[in-house]
Parts: C-alpha cells; sequence; structure tokens
C-alpha cells in the first residue's frame, strides 16, 4: 500500500478537529451539589429539564448523598448475612419444624414401602 505509512491513525479524510460550530450547541444543563456523611462534595450535571433526585450515591465513597450540606443522609446499616436456615427459623417455631419433618418422613416411609424409586 502505497502512502499508508504517512496517514495518521484514527483519523479520515476531511477530519478534523471538531467545535461547537460542526456538533452544535451543547444543551442547557443545571449542575447540582450533593454532600455525603463523610464530608464529600459531589457536583452532578443535568439537563435544565431534568427534575433532579433528592438523593445520589457518592463517586467517592458510595454513600448515599443529599442536597442539604448540614444534614446529609446517614450511612445505611449493614445487615449481617444470613442464611437461608436463619430465615427459616424466624418464620417457624420448633415445634412446627418438628410437625414438618414427621409429615415428610412418614410421606417418605411411605413411598418406599410402596416400592417408589427414591433418590
Amino acid at each position: 500500500m502505497a502512502g499508508a505509512g504517512n496517514a495518521i491513525r484514527g483519523s479520515r479524510v476531511g477530519a478534523g478537529p471538531m467545535g461547537e460550530a460542526e456538533r452544535g450547541d451543547a444543551a442547557p444543563r443545571q449542575a447540582v451539589t450533593y454532600f455525603c456523611a463523610n464530608e464529600h462534595r459531589s457536583v452532578i450535571t443535568f439537563s435544565i429539564e431534568a427534575v433532579a433526585p433528592e438523593s445520589w450515591d457518592c463517586p467517592k465513597c458510595g454513600l448515599p448523598g443529599s442536597l442539604d450540606s448540614e444534614n446529609p443522609p446517614p450511612a445505611p446499616k449493614n445487615e449481617p448475612y444470613k442464611t437461608h436456615l436463619a430465615y427459616v427459623k424466624e418464620r417457624r417455631s420448633d415445634k412446627e419444624a418438628a410437625d414438618i419433618l414427621d409429615e415428610a418422613l412418614t410421606l417418605l416411609r411411605s413411598r418406599r414401602k410402596s416400592g417408589d424409586l427414591i433418590f
């Protein structure tokens, strides 16, 4: 390929620096400031037509931020991980669990006696 070594990578013929004249004017915007509990200040830009949300997660620490610099929202409580068994124990008493187990064992034993294949 003749002349290919002189081409600038990533450009095409007629391409030049694009400015506002070629792209058109930027849409009107509004800057909204959010404050988190770690005293981070985040400025988020929205369209002028958009309604800014009451809260926004801080891009620095991930805590929720609000529009009120004096009263930022508190950090959410981290609940410890619960196993499936822990959730079941919240819903069932020990007596209910024993009754369900007895019912399941009775059904299983009756199926074995009748010759069902149980895996």
